[in-house]
């Protein structure tokens, strides 16, 4: 009788998991007009670790990060745990744009897990709206003649 429980709850747990990234798939989801919560496991799914991808979720409030949180990943737990301290840190309070232009360290002995977790940090922040009190907004570069797709035409 319990090798039947158990392999039904393992069932169970194999479905959620295969289910999980598909109640994930939204690239930016709005929780009210100051704060937003980006997930990068389709944005930077050829950001790769050590032993794989590293998707994070980032929280951004008022234009500032308010938390960053790792998502399930293969990494070994004690080297990306040492990356993620040493990374997340140094992302937490910025603006996106400070964030964006950040030079971030590594963590020492987890080297590979640290560079893929700025690169899905970074990915994700591509996709932050960013606020009028971070700088540049869409009508600005529109000013400038920054505008996509028109070629100037030279003599």
């Amino acid at each position: 009788m319990r090798k039947i429980k158990y392999a039904v709850l393992g069932v169970a747990v194999i479905a959620a998991a295969a289910l999980a990234p598909c109640a994930m798939a939204k690239k930016v989801k709005k929780n009210n007009s100051a704060s937003q919560v980006i997930y990068t496991g389709e944005l930077a799914k050829k950001v790769i670790g050590y032993n794989g991808t590293t998707p994070v979720t980032i929280t951004v409030k008022d234009g500032r990060i308010t938390s960053i949180t790792a998502d399930a990943n293969k990494e070994t737990p004690s080297y990306f745990n040492k990356a993620k301290d040493k990374v997340f840190k140094q992302f937490i309070g910025k603006t996106v744009e400070e964030a964006k232009n950040l030079d971030a360290d590594v963590a020492t002995g987890a080297t590979y897990s640290s560079e893929a977790l700025i690169k899905n940090i970074k990915a994700g922040l591509k996709e932050a709206k960013s606020s009028k009190k971070d700088g540049k907004t869409a009508s600005k570069a529109k000013a400038k003649g920054k505008t996509k797709g028109k070629k100037r035409m030279t003599r």
